[in-house]
């Protein structure tokens, strides 16, 4: 993702995607937030000399007054923004529309399916032309404001923020991944009675696995992989890496594989935040 103009941020995306906790995570992080705000009022807006310097963040959606994806486009093209696209799975949407009884606002005369595929329509030209896109489905609050601040913290951009992440393939691909890998090929400790409780930060997990004669070759050629392709990424404007190893269950090789892989990424002079995704199941 390459940020064109860091002062201003337009967030559109489905409703109950979480463009409000978006917008609340954009407010911490020092920009000034305006929400359903009308798209005739954006220019003014910016012009204004009571406008302070601090970057600005709106929120644009199908409430908005005058909303059309072209003028939401037209917008964003004139004004340089960045416009980032929050989205979610259709039967995640309909359950969170359901479990807090909100009504969508396409659906006030139809079923909340209806409605959400009717805005998913409304909202396609906006998705395909966004800078950046956030699918929701499966993130926690703290996952989406982990990853909103390596994008747009003021103290990371301008340089690439690493994310390690591991994961089990039993509980699906993690979709803000950027580089998967597939470590299943490495030995199971599950299947030894022993470490079955345990998981990848346990030192006889660790040991187990690094007995493994295939382990090495594939640290050493993953390394070689990616060490070029890093600072490319910083000269190319990309401001938010994640890099997930993925086994099983996600508890014992991709954690092992991922504290593994986080001190040589410091020694490349990377401050890694790491995650285990699937560590707890």
């Amino acid at each position: 993702m390459n940020i064109r103009n860091k002062k201003l941020l337009v967030i559109t995306g489905l409703s109950g995607a979480g463009m409000s906790s978006a917008l609340k995570n954009m407010e911490d992080l020092g920009y000034e937030v305006f929400d359903n705000f009308p798209l005739t009022l954006v220019e003014p807006l910016l012009q204004d000399s009571h406008t302070s310097d601090n970057p600005i963040a709106i929120g644009i959606d199908t409430r908005t007054r005058g909303f059309s994806s072209e003028a939401v486009l037209t917008v964003v093209e004139q004004l340089e923004a960045t416009l980032l696209f929050i989205t979610a799975d259709d039967s995640i949407l309909q359950k969170r529309f359901t479990e807090t009884r909100r009504r969508h606002p396409m659906a006030k005369d139809r079923s909340v399916d209806d409605g959400i595929k009717k805005e998913r329509g409304l909202l396609h030209n906006l998705k395909n032309k966004a800078d950046l896109i956030i699918d929701t489905s499966s993130l926690s609050i703290h996952d989406l404001r982990r990853i909103l601040e390596g994008h747009f913290k003021k103290e990371n951009q301008g340089k690439l923020t690493v994310t390690l992440l591991s994961f089990g393939f039993r509980w699906g691909l993690p979709r803000e991944a950027d580089i998967v890998m597939d470590v299943r090929f490495l030995q199971n400790p599950y299947w030894v009675k022993e470490l079955q409780s345990l998981n990848g930060n346990d030192s006889a997990v660790g040991a187990y696995i690094a007995q493994d004669e295939s382990l090495q070759p594939f640290i050493n050629g993953f390394k070689e992989m990616i060490a070029p392709v890093l600072p490319r990424y910083v000269l190319e404007g990309k401001s938010y890496l994640t890099i997930a190893f993925g086994c099983t269950g996600g508890r014992h090789r991709s954690v092992f594989l991922i504290e593994t892989l986080k001190p040589w990424l410091q020694e490349q002079g990377f401050a890694p935040n790491v995650f285990h995704r699937d560590i707890a199941r």
